[in-house]
């Protein structure tokens, strides 16, 4: 900043001014601050104005980017609205494995992030985030709900599977099967939770025969739909608990030689770009995802300025989404 100062003709506080917008300057002493930088080639030391400042404008984000595309959504939406606040988003990839998840927490807790904002994984509870906790890293938790005493943002997740079951009980399908998630997250159990609820309102019998795990992945909601169509009395109707096992009940119904809706009616948890493409198109619930983003993005900001206000949960409504995957008919 000398160098810049002196070649500029001007004060070093003036190129502080300049830089950090602290103070007006006028235009031609800022146009001649900007020469002299670029002749120089300067560029700031941001690791030691975080040191003077005690902030980095950076957020830390861990969440599982690579195995879920609904992810990769939320990402874009977290780093837009962080962007517009003026912070850098650096991010880790938890890969839904709570010992890796704590060991990129702490990474991007050494790197002095401002505050984190975490989708957790099933062992969370016990790793990560009483690292978080224990340090006083201002932190939000998006999607997956933990008792932690945390601000938490996500969707509600039980009425709208009991409105999946719902539609297709007006359906006339007396037999539903429920493809769930990965065990241990708050998505899964409120999903299943959802699925009984429906059975029960709709008046039909819960069978845990048709309540099949698919890990919240491909592979094994494929084999989840080859024990649910080996049953003596197979359903006429699943429900999916996510958008990766949606394309793995998909494969599975393709390999039986199935068709949907005639052989078996089709619905599910998370819409895609693609989900009215496919033939036929598919009845999901939609999450907000960008406004998730948007929230926790605010949640966050607002728990670094504001420490110690009381912890807020906030929940999003989502949207069902009718297609033809369920029976209803094309859009006239």
């Amino acid at each position: 900043m000398s160098d810049v100062a002196r070649l500029a003709g001007v004060s070093v506080s003036t190129v502080s001014h300049v830089l950090n917008e602290t103070r007006p300057v006028n235009p031609e002493t800022v146009a001649r601050v900007h020469d002299a930088i670029r002749t120089l080639g300067y560029s700031r030391n941001t690791i030691a104005r975080a040191l003077v400042r005690s902030s980095t404008n950076s957020l830390g984000l861990c969440i599982s980017i690579i195995t879920n595309p609904y992810f990769n959504e939320l990402v874009h939406a977290i780093e837009g609205e962080a962007g517009r606040y003026g912070h850098t988003l650096l991010l880790g990839d938890t890969l839904d494995d709570a010992e890796h998840e704590l060991r990129i927490v702490r990474a991007l807790h050494e790197r002095r992030v401002d505050g984190m904002i975490i989708a957790p994984s099933a062992g969370a509870a016990v790793h990560g985030l009483p690292h978080l906790t224990a340090a006083g890293v201002p932190t939000v938790l998006i999607d997956r709900f933990v008792p932690a005493g945390l601000d938490q943002v996500g969707v509600e997740n039980t009425e709208a599977t009991a409105a999946l079951v719902g539609h297709l009980a007006e359906h006339g399908h007396r037999r539903i099967g429920m493809i769930s998630g990965a065990v241990g997250l708050s998505t899964s159990a409120e999903r299943v939770s959802g699925y009984r609820v429906g059975l029960l309102r709709a008046g039909l019998d819960q069978d845990p025969a048709l309540e099949v795990c698919g890990t919240s992945q491909v592979e094994p909601a494929r084999a989840a739909v080859e024990r649910l169509l080996a049953l003596p009395d197979p359903p006429t109707a699943i429900i999916i608990g996510n958008n990766l096992m949606t394309l793995g009940a998909l494969r599975g119904l393709r390999d039986a030689g199935r068709h949907v809706p005639g052989d078996v009616a089709l619905a599910a948890f998370d819409d895609f770009p693609w989900a009215d493409l496919v033939s036929p198109p598919l009845t999901t619930i939609a999450q907000p995802v960008y406004q998730i983003g948007v929230e926790a993005v605010r949640l966050l900001l607002e728990r670094i300025t504001q420490p110690d206000r009381r912890p807020v949960t906030i929940r999003l409504e989502p949207q069902l989404v009718l297609r033809q995957s369920c029976g209803c008919p094309p859009p006239g």
